[in-house]
C-alpha cells in the first residue's frame, strides 16, 4: 500500500469531502482517513442543505466546481426558495435531502475520483520533524506521510455527549471520538477551546397526527442549486414538511426540569449557538412566548423517520418524552432516539490565514467546525478553498483567497481569521456588506471563470456559463430596443396586473422596472420576448439574473461603487512590515489586537474589531499614503 501522499484530509464530513475531491480532482495523490467508511458526508443533524445565506454558499461551491450543489439536487426530496417575498438579496435555496442517498452519493463521486484514496482509521497526532510537517500516524499505528494535512475533525475533537446528567464520549451518536490531536497541537502553540451544539430527537413520522400540523410543501418549478442542467431537484419523489408548536403544558415541564439540564446546571461550559438554540434556552431566554414552532422534516423516501427542527435539547430523555407529548400532534409519537447535546474542541481561526493554512505550522489547514464554524454549508466552503490552497501551494505562488465582495465564502473567512468566534459561526445575509452583489442567480457570473481558471471548472460548465451570459446579453438587446404600443391588449394586461396603462411608446426596459411587470409576464402582449423562451434552451436563469438586473439597477451600482472603494484598501499590503507593539502612535488595543492577527492588508486591518479609523490613518501615514 502506498503510504506517501501530496495531501492527507483527515475527516469526511462536509469540509473533508469537498477539500479531498478538490485537491485530487486538481491532480494532487490525496489520502483521505475517516473513522466510517459507511458515514462520509453524513448529515449529523438535520437532513437539509440550504437556507438563508447558506443557500447562496452552495451556488458559489457549485460554481467554483465543488460537488455539494449536485449531489444535494439529486437527494432532494423537497425545494424551497426562501424570503421570495423580499428582494433577491435575500432569496435563498433550500432542500430537504434523502439523508441516506446523499451519503451515498457523496462516496460514489469520491470513489470515482481520480487520484484519492481512503484509509479506514482515526489520526492521533501529526508527524512533525525539525518544525516540518511530515505526514499523521493513526490509531493503529499507521503511518502516513505528506507534507499538506487538512483537519477537518467536525465535532469530534475529545467529543463528550449530553443526555440529561449521562455523558458518553464520542462525536457523534454511536460514532467514537478523536484523541491526541488537540494535546499535539496545544503543546505547538495552538488556542483552543470548547464549543457545545445539539441535535434533537428522532421520530417515527408514521405516528404523528398529521390533522393537527399545518402542511407545508415545496415550490414548483425549475429552480435547483447546481447550474448543471442535467441535475434535477425533482429525481426523487417530492415530500412535504409540517408545522406544530410547543405550548404552555410542554413549557412547563421543561421549566420543572431545568436543573436537569446539562446547559443550566453546571454541566456544560462552552459555547453554545446563539442563532440555533434549545428548546430548553428557548423557554428561558425568550419567556414570554407561550409557544415555539417546530418543524417535522422527513428523513428520506424509505424511511418513517422524521427530524424534529425547532426542539434541540439535551435534557433527560424521560423529559423530553413527557414534554413532546403535550404537544396534540405529537401526543402519541413514538421516539426513535432522544435529542443530545456535544462538546467538543474548535482553534481560534484567527491562527489561519485566508487560505486556511495554520499561521503556526506550515503546510497544515483547518477547515470547518475545527474552526468553530457550525453548518454543512460553512463547512463544505472552508474544506474546498483549503483543498485548491493545499494543492496550488505545490505549483503557484498565488493562493485561492475569496474576497467579501466576490462570494459568501469570501465573507465567512475572513470573518474568521480576521474576528475570530465567540460562538458557533454561522453565516447569515446581513454579515455580507455587499449582499445585493452576492446573490444566488450570480454565483456563476463571480465565481466560474475563477473555478476554470483554477482547474475545478470543467469546459462544459464554463460552455454552460458562457451561453447564458450570452443569453443574458440577446435579452438586454431586446429589452433596449423593442417597445410596445399602447393598444388595447397592452393596457388591458398592464391593468389586470395592477400596473398604469400606458399613453405612448414605450420601451420593454421601461415597463420591466414595474413592479409585477415581469419577463414572463411580459410573454402575453411581447412576441418578441415569447420566442426567446421558446428558442433558448434553458433560459429561465439568464432571465431571472437580467430582470434582477433592471429592477434593482440602482442599488446594484451604488454597492459596487462601495466595493470598488474598499478594494483600494485591500490592494495596500502590510502583511511583515510593521512591528505593532513598538508603534506608540497607536492605542495599546490595537497595539494588541494587530500584533495577535496580522492583518496581510489595510482593509483586513481596518475590520478587525477595536480598530479606529484614526489607527488606519496612522498605519497609512507610516507607509507613506
Amino acid at each position: 500500500m502506498n503510504k506517501e501522499y501530496d495531501i492527507i484530509v483527515v475527516g469526511a464530513g462536509h469540509a473533508g469531502c469537498e477539500a479531498a475531491r478538490a485537491a485530487a480532482l486538481l491532480g494532487s495523490e490525496v489520502l483521505l482517513i475517516t473513522m466510517d467508511m459507511e458515514r462520509i458526508a453524513q448529515m449529523s443533524c438535520n437532513p437539509a442543505v440550504g437556507g438563508i445565506a447558506k443557500g447562496q454558499i452552495v451556488r458559489e461551491i457549485d460554481a467554483l466546481g465543488g460537488f455539494m450543489g449536485r449531489v444535494t439536487d439529486r437527494s432532494t426530496i423537497q425545494f424551497r426558495m426562501l424570503n421570495r417575498s423580499k428582494g433577491p438579496a435575500m432569496w435563498s435555496p433550500r432542500a430537504q435531502t434523502d439523508r441516506k442517498l446523499f451519503s451515498r452519493l457523496w462516496r460514489e463521486e469520491l470513489e470515482q475520483t481520480p487520484h484519492l484514496s481512503f484509509w479506514q482509521d482515526s489520526v492521533e497526532r501529526l508527524l512533525i520533524e525539525d518544525g516540518v510537517l511530515k505526514g499523521v500516524q493513526t490509531h493503529l499505528g499507521a503511518k502516513f506521510m505528506a507534507p499538506k494535512v487538512i483537519l477537518a475533525n467536525g465535532t469530534f475533537l475529545n467529543g463528550v455527549m449530553h443526555f440529561g446528567e449521562v455523558q458518553i464520549k464520542g462525536g457523534r451518536i454511536a460514532e467514537p471520538a478523536a484523541y491526541g490531536l488537540t494535546e499535539q497541537l496545544v503543546s505547538l502553540g495552538f488556542k483552543t477551546d470548547r464549543m457545545k451544539t445539539g441535535t434533537p430527537m428522532r421520530i417515527d413520522g408514521t405516528t404523528v397526527d398529521y390533522s393537527l400540523c399545518q402542511e407545508q410543501a415545496g415550490d414548483e418549478g425549475w429552480h435547483h442549486f447546481s447550474y448543471d442542467p442535467n441535475c434535477s431537484n425533482k429525481e426523487l419523489p417530492q415530500s412535504s414538511c409540517y408545522i406544530t408548536y410547543t405550548n404552555d403544558e410542554a413549557h412547563q415541564i421543561l421549566r420543572e426540569h431545568l436543573d436537569e439540564a446539562p446547559l443550566y446546571n453546571g454541566q456544560i461550559v462552552s459555547i453554545g449557538p446563539r442563532y440555533c438554540p434549545s428548546i430548553e434556552t428557548k423557554i428561558v431566554t425568550f419567556a414570554e412566548r407561550d409557544h415555539h414552532q417546530i418543524f417535522i422534516e422527513p428523513e428520506g423516501v424509505d424511511t418513517n423517520e422524521c427530524y424534529l427542527n425547532g426542539f434541540s435539547s439535551s435534557m433527560p430523555y424521560e423529559v423530553q418524552e413527557e414534554a413532546i407529548r403535550k404537544i396534540p400532534a405529537l401526543r402519541n409519537v413514538h421516539i426513535l432516539r432522544p435529542g443530545y447535546a456535544i462538546e467538543y474542541d474548535f482553534f481560534d481561526p484567527t491562527q489561519l490565514h485566508h487560505t486556511m493554512e495554520t499561521k503556526l505550522v506550515k503546510g497544515l489547514y483547518f477547515a470547518g467546525q475545527i474552526n468553530g464554524t457550525t453548518g454543512y454549508e460553512e463547512a463544505a466552503g472552508q474544506g474546498l478553498v483549503a483543498g485548491v490552497n493545499a494543492h496550488l501551494s505545490f505549483h503557484v505562488e498565488q493562493p485561492f483567497v475569496l474576497t467579501r465582495e466576490q462570494a459568501y465564502i469570501g465573507v465567512m473567512i475572513d470573518d474568521l481569521v480576521t474576528k475570530g468566534v465567540d460562538e458557533p459561526y454561522r453565516m447569515f445575509t446581513s454579515r455580507a456588506e455587499y449582499r445585493i452583489l452576492l446573490r444566488q442567480d450570480n454565483a456563476d457570473e463571480r465565481l466560474t471563470e475563477l473555478g476554470y481558471e483554477i482547474g475545478l471548472v470543467g469546459e462544459q460548465q464554463l460552455k454552460r456559463y458562457q451561453d447564458k451570459k450570452r443569453q443574458e446579453t440577446e435579452l438586454r438587446k431586446l429589452t433596449e430596443g423593442v417597445s410596445l404600443e399602447p393598444t388595447t391588449e397592452v393596457n388591458e394586461w398592464l391593468t389586470s396586473i395592477g400596473s398604469q396603462p400606458i399613453q405612448r411608446k414605450v420601451r420593454l426596459k421601461e415597463l420591466i422596472v414595474r413592479p409585477g411587470v415581469t419577463y414572463d409576464t411580459l410573454r402575453v402582449v411581447c412576441n418578441v420576448i415569447d420566442c426567446f423562451y421558446h428558442q433558448e434552451d434553458n433560459a429561465v436563469e439568464a432571465v431571472e439574473s437580467v430582470e434582477i438586473r433592471y429592477k434593482y439597477d440602482g442599488y446594484i451600482k451604488r454597492e459596487q461603487q462601495l466595493a470598488d472603494k474598499a478594494k483600494r484598501l485591500e490592494g495596500i499590503n502590510i502583511e511583515g512590515r510593521f512591528d505593532y507593539p513598538t508603534i506608540n502612535s497607536l492605542s495599546i488595543e490595537a497595539r494588541q489586537k494587530l500584533d495577535k492577527i496580522q492583518p496581510s492588508t489595510i482593509g483586513q486591518a481596518s475590520r478587525i474589531p477595536g480598530i479606529s479609523p484614526s489607527d488606519i490613518n496612522i498605519l497609512l501615514t507610516l507607509i507613506g499614503r
